[in-house]
Parts: structure tokens; sequence; C-alpha cells
């Protein structure tokens, strides 16, 4: 069986985060390991605080995982502070060959702070030249690019400058803006735009944890890159067109809906979605 590792934070309301990773490489055939960097305390509506890991225990997590058993994918979701990923980016010189996929989480869905602004430069000079594949959202893409993107056009242009400092490839989301939910695959020559139904719901906490989690997914299974990234939205649309309305905030996307479906766990009213 193929292996990832998720290299993130732990969210209490099980929707995204370190829970949203494994979730994902389960419902896609994948065996999850996990190096958690921060225990948060959250629900649908808010994150109320934020415990960072001790370096030497995230250290610690990740040469207990690789000494002993084989990874073929990481992905790299919340890390709060220039300490941490200093951490992340020594640990990842003791691997080769694997595929990382960098989610860089800087704000939460209900607009909390998950990465500090003093670390953003870290992140862009430690941990981008070791990415494979990075995914950022519209804000993310604006910090990262430092410009501000309000169309396709735009969108492109960030692409190009995010992938001049270091990853191999570039998935801009355009999710945040209006008309389809379009998103740019860029491979450092051409553009790829992966079209996607735009669905209309608010239970959507979680979204960029599982494509990119998706994404290494696909990777660790032997999936070209841009395969792995469409076949990841298709995944993740799913996820959200039967997403879950739970809780009284921003509710998870359905990791397991393909599977819950051909077990026959799902009722004729969440069928029909």
């Amino acid at each position: 069986m193929k292996t990832a590792l998720t290299i993130a934070g732990s969210d209490s309301g099980g929707g995204a985060g370190i829970q949203a990773d494994l979730k994902t490489f389960s419902a896609l055939g994948v065996y999850g390991m996990s190096v958690i960097t921060a225990v948060t305390a959250q629900n649908t509506r808010e994150v109320r605080s934020v415990q960072n890991i001790d370096v030497e225990v995230i250290k610690d997590q990740f040469e207990a995982v690789v000494d002993d058993l084989p990874v073929n994918g990481i992905k790299i979701g919340m890390l709060s502070t220039e300490e941490i990923i200093k951490t992340v980016s020594n640990c990842l010189k003791k691997v080769q060959n694997i595929p990382i996929v960098l989610d860089p989480v800087m704000i939460s869905k209900s607009g909390h702070p998950l990465l500090k602004e003093n670390a953003v430069s870290a992140l862009i000079q430690y941990l981008l030249p070791q990415s494979f594949i990075i995914t950022p959202n519209l804000p993310e893409a604006e910090v990262l690019a430092n410009m501000k993107i309000a169309d396709q056009d735009a969108m492109v242009e960030a692409a190009k400058m995010i992938h001049k400092q270091g990853p191999r490839y570039v998935l801009v989301k355009g999710g945040h803006l209006e008309g389809e939910a379009a998103d740019l695959f860029y491979d450092g020559e051409k553009c790829i735009w992966i079209k996607g139904e735009r669905i209309h719901t608010k239970n959507t906490h979680g979204t960029g944890c599982t494509l990119s989690s998706a994404i290494c997914a696909f990777l660790a299974r032997g999936e070209q890159p841009a395969a792995a990234v469409e076949k990841a939205k298709a995944y993740i649309t799913t996820a959200i067109r039967h997403s879950l309305n739970l809780g009284g905030g921003h509710g998870p996307t359905h990791h397991f809906y393909d599977l819950y479906q051909k077990a026959g766990l799902l009722s004729i009213s969440e069928e029909e979605k």
C-alpha cells in the first residue's frame, strides 16, 4: 500500500488540518501518517486557541515515521512560526525523491490567523524551494506574489511570480473570484485551467486541506502532477457537493461520500444531492 505523511495542525472539530488529511488519504486508498505541528481548539464557527508543538517533538515525530515507515508523498499544512518552518525544512532535507505538496495555510475559514506575519518570509525562503506543488488560494497567492489578484490574468501573473520562488508546480485556486470555480495549474512553461462546478454552500470547512492532501495521495499513487491535480479537484468537488450540515458555522466536506455510496450507507436524500 502507498503511504502519505501530513505535517500540519490538528483541528478539534475534525473538518480541517490533520483530521481532514488523514480522512482524505484513507478515502483515496493511501495509508496516512502524521506530524502534528499545533493543536487548535476550534469548531465550525471559530478558532478559540492554538498551542504550537515544541520543535523537538515535531522533529521526533518526523524522524520516528521516516526511520521506520515508507513515505510516498508528503503534504504540509499549518506551520505557525519561523522556528517551526525551519525545523520542518531541515527535516525534509533528510528525505529524497518524495513529492511535497505545500498548502501555505495563513488564515482559518473563520478568519483566525494561523501563520504569524513574520513567518511568511521564512515560508518563502525555506519551503517554497523544497515544494513539488504549492496550492495557495487567492489571498495566500496575493501575499506570496506581493500583488493584488482581481481576475484570471492576474492569477497567471501571480503563478509565474510564485514559481520563480522555487516550487516546481503552482496551483492557484480561483474560488474567491466570481463566476466559474477555475484553478490555474502552472508548470513553469504552460498554464492549464482546471475548471469545476461552483457549489453554493457555506459548508466548506477544510476544503484547502482536503484538496492538497488529495493531490498528495494521487501523487503517492504514481499519478503525474497535472492528472493528480485534476483528480483531486474532482474529489473535492464531490466532497463539497455532499458536504455535511454540522455545526453552526462552516460545516465540513464529506470525505467519504463515494465510499459510503458504494457501501449503501447513504439515505435517499443524501444520494439525491
